[in-house]
Protein backbone atom coordinates (compact mmCIF):
# COMPACT_ATOMS: atom_id res chain seq x y z
CA UNK A 1 0.00 0.00 0.00
CA UNK A 2 0.79 3.53 -0.87
CA UNK A 3 1.44 6.07 1.54
CA UNK A 4 -0.13 3.87 4.71
CA UNK A 5 -3.55 4.09 2.97
CA UNK A 6 -5.85 1.44 1.80
CA UNK A 7 -5.43 2.32 -1.45
CA UNK A 8 -3.07 1.42 -4.53
CA UNK A 9 -3.63 3.01 -8.25
CA UNK A 10 -3.35 0.71 -11.08
CA UNK A 11 -4.14 1.38 -14.80
CA UNK A 12 -5.86 -0.38 -17.33
CA UNK A 13 -5.49 0.06 -20.49
CA UNK A 14 -8.63 -1.46 -21.85
CA UNK A 15 -10.96 0.46 -19.69
CA UNK A 16 -12.37 3.03 -22.11
CA UNK A 17 -11.45 5.62 -19.49
CA UNK A 18 -8.47 8.18 -19.42
CA UNK A 19 -5.74 7.69 -16.56
CA UNK A 20 -7.27 10.83 -14.82
CA UNK A 21 -11.03 9.96 -15.06
CA UNK A 22 -8.99 6.03 -13.52
CA UNK A 23 -7.85 8.03 -10.61
CA UNK A 24 -10.88 9.60 -10.03
CA UNK A 25 -13.21 6.44 -9.95
CA UNK A 26 -10.68 4.77 -8.46
CA UNK A 27 -10.31 7.01 -5.31
CA UNK A 28 -14.47 7.04 -5.49
CA UNK A 29 -14.57 3.22 -5.05
CA UNK A 30 -12.16 3.27 -2.24
CA UNK A 31 -14.54 6.11 -0.44
CA UNK A 32 -17.75 3.90 -1.08
CA UNK A 33 -15.80 0.24 0.14
CA UNK A 34 -14.62 1.58 3.33
CA UNK A 35 -11.00 1.22 1.93
CA UNK A 36 -10.43 5.18 2.61
CA UNK A 37 -11.51 6.93 5.58
CA UNK A 38 -11.66 10.41 6.66
CA UNK A 39 -8.56 11.50 7.92
CA UNK A 40 -6.54 9.13 5.25
CA UNK A 41 -3.67 10.47 3.28
CA UNK A 42 -3.76 9.79 -0.41
CA UNK A 43 -0.41 8.55 -1.71
CA UNK A 44 1.64 12.02 -3.07
CA UNK A 45 1.57 13.33 -6.35
CA UNK A 46 4.39 12.38 -7.38
CA UNK A 47 3.96 8.37 -5.74
CA UNK A 48 0.65 8.10 -8.11
CA UNK A 49 2.74 9.27 -10.67
CA UNK A 50 6.18 7.65 -10.73
CA UNK A 51 3.80 4.35 -10.10
CA UNK A 52 1.04 4.60 -12.73
CA UNK A 53 3.97 6.05 -15.13
CA UNK A 54 2.28 8.98 -15.96
CA UNK A 55 2.34 12.97 -15.94
CA UNK A 56 2.31 14.33 -12.19
CA UNK A 57 -0.37 16.74 -13.91
CA UNK A 58 -2.72 14.18 -14.76
CA UNK A 59 -2.87 13.08 -10.68
CA UNK A 60 -2.65 16.75 -9.66
CA UNK A 61 -6.12 17.23 -11.99
CA UNK A 62 -7.41 13.95 -10.73
CA UNK A 63 -6.87 15.29 -6.85
CA UNK A 64 -8.63 18.95 -7.84
CA UNK A 65 -11.32 17.51 -8.94
CA UNK A 66 -11.82 15.13 -5.64
CA UNK A 67 -11.48 18.26 -3.86
CA UNK A 68 -13.39 20.25 -5.45
CA UNK A 69 -16.12 16.77 -5.04
CA UNK A 70 -15.45 17.92 -1.51
CA UNK A 71 -13.73 14.34 -1.02
CA UNK A 72 -10.32 15.64 -0.19
CA UNK A 73 -8.04 18.85 0.89
CA UNK A 74 -5.07 19.82 0.00
CA UNK A 75 -2.93 20.73 2.60
CA UNK A 76 0.63 22.83 1.33
CA UNK A 77 3.34 21.05 1.78
CA UNK A 78 1.59 17.72 4.37
CA UNK A 79 0.06 16.11 1.77
CA UNK A 80 -4.01 15.65 0.55
CA UNK A 81 -6.45 14.06 2.94
CA UNK A 82 -9.93 12.21 2.80
CA UNK A 83 -12.53 14.76 3.85
CA UNK A 84 -16.01 12.65 3.41
CA UNK A 85 -16.55 8.90 3.16
CA UNK A 86 -18.71 7.72 0.70
CA UNK A 87 -19.50 4.53 2.30
CA UNK A 88 -23.03 3.55 3.74
CA UNK A 89 -25.24 1.19 5.68
CA UNK A 90 -24.63 -1.57 3.18
CA UNK A 91 -20.83 -1.50 3.86
CA UNK A 92 -21.47 -4.92 6.48
CA UNK A 93 -22.98 -6.37 3.44
CA UNK A 94 -20.10 -6.04 1.56
CA UNK A 95 -18.04 -8.92 3.46
CA UNK A 96 -20.08 -11.70 2.84
CA UNK A 97 -21.02 -10.63 -0.96
CA UNK A 98 -17.47 -10.20 -1.87
CA UNK A 99 -16.50 -13.92 -0.55
CA UNK A 100 -19.81 -14.94 -2.49
CA UNK A 101 -17.97 -13.26 -5.64
CA UNK A 102 -14.28 -14.21 -5.05
CA UNK A 103 -15.82 -17.86 -4.51
CA UNK A 104 -17.58 -16.89 -8.29
CA UNK A 105 -14.45 -15.80 -9.88
CA UNK A 106 -12.49 -19.37 -8.30
CA UNK A 107 -15.44 -21.23 -10.35
CA UNK A 108 -15.04 -19.10 -13.57
CA UNK A 109 -11.09 -19.52 -13.45
CA UNK A 110 -11.50 -23.19 -12.75
CA UNK A 111 -14.25 -23.19 -15.76
CA UNK A 112 -11.39 -21.73 -18.53
CA UNK A 113 -12.41 -18.23 -18.74
CA UNK A 114 -9.38 -15.66 -18.75
CA UNK A 115 -9.49 -12.23 -17.27
CA UNK A 116 -10.77 -10.17 -20.16
CA UNK A 117 -13.81 -13.41 -20.78
CA UNK A 118 -14.88 -13.08 -16.89
CA UNK A 119 -14.69 -8.99 -17.11
CA UNK A 120 -17.02 -9.32 -20.37
CA UNK A 121 -19.53 -11.42 -19.09
CA UNK A 122 -19.55 -9.92 -15.83
CA UNK A 123 -19.96 -6.42 -17.19
CA UNK A 124 -22.71 -7.70 -20.09
CA UNK A 125 -24.70 -9.96 -16.64
CA UNK A 126 -24.39 -6.75 -14.74
CA UNK A 127 -25.90 -4.33 -17.67
CA UNK A 128 -28.46 -6.43 -18.33
CA UNK A 129 -29.54 -6.59 -15.04
CA UNK A 130 -29.30 -3.04 -14.07
CA UNK A 131 -31.37 -2.88 -17.41
CA UNK A 132 -34.21 -5.15 -16.30
CA UNK A 133 -34.44 -3.70 -12.71
CA UNK A 134 -35.34 -0.78 -14.19
CA UNK A 135 -37.51 -1.25 -16.87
Amino acid sequence: MNGGTGIEFHLNSRSGLSPYQQLVQQVRHALRLGLLKEGDRLPTVKEVARQMAVNPNTVLKAYRGLEHDGLVAARPGVGTFVTRTLADASLAAHGPLQKELRRWLAEARLAGLGEESIEALFMTTFRTATGEDVA
